[in-house]
């Protein structure tokens, strides 16, 4: 097959494979029997979940932690808003956005939010440096097989490094961002879902 051919059979392939994800449901990420399916209608990169009680949860997340190995679980922070991050070292974006997550993190924490880090397909020692490199001071799960991320939900697309969950007191998914953030783009939201009662 000529090579401008199979260009154009993968660019139809990637096509109808992105019209069918923004249209699976017609709907934003829904709560079906309280647990959070992801969607991305129109390959929308920032997604809001409004009003709280349309909210889904994600399951039960935990795994080691990169730095000590200790077991983390995200109901270690019953209670708190809760930014999750996935991330590696190898991630080019991540290296800009890790700056600006720690920014937030410092603003809000009087707050009561939280962060957690999650590191995928990565090598340990690579990440331990990537962390003590930039100052990063909340933890993160070291999850190289990916198999942690099974909590976050149905359809959740594993593929896109770095993405950033913010979950409500609940720890209902309140908002997603499938791409890179700056500190401008996290604070207001995360400051809102902070003030919801």
């Amino acid at each position: 097959m000529p090579n401008h051919l199979r260009a154009l059979a993968l660019c139809a392939i990637i096509m109808a494979a992105l019209m069918a994800a923004g249209c699976a449901t017609g709907r934003d990420a829904v709560a079906q029997g309280g647990t959070f399916e992801f969607v991305s209608p129109g390959g929308k990169t920032d997604l809001f979940y409004d009003p709280p009680e349309s909210r889904g949860s994600i399951g039960d997340l935990s795994g080691p932690a990169l730095m000590d190995d200790r077991p983390i679980r995200l109901s270690d922070f019953a209670g708190k808003v809760v930014v999750i991050n996935i991330w590696g070292s190898w991630c080019a974006p991540c290296r800009t956005e890790t700056p600006e997550l720690e920014k937030v993190f410092g603003e809000t924490e009087a707050l009561g939010v939280a962060f957690l880090g999650i590191d995928v397909r990565d090598d340990r020692s690579a990440a331990k440096d990537f962390v003590s490199d930039r100052n990063v001071r909340y933890p993160s799960i070291f999850d190289p097989a990916m198999r942690s991320l099974i909590a976050l939900g149905k359809g959740y697309p594993t593929s896109v490094v770095p993405t950033t969950l913010v979950l409500d007191r609940k720890h209902r998914v309140a908002a997603v961002f499938l791409r890179a953030l700056l500190a401008e783009d996290l604070r207001p939201v995360v400051q809102r879902i902070a003030a919801e009662p």
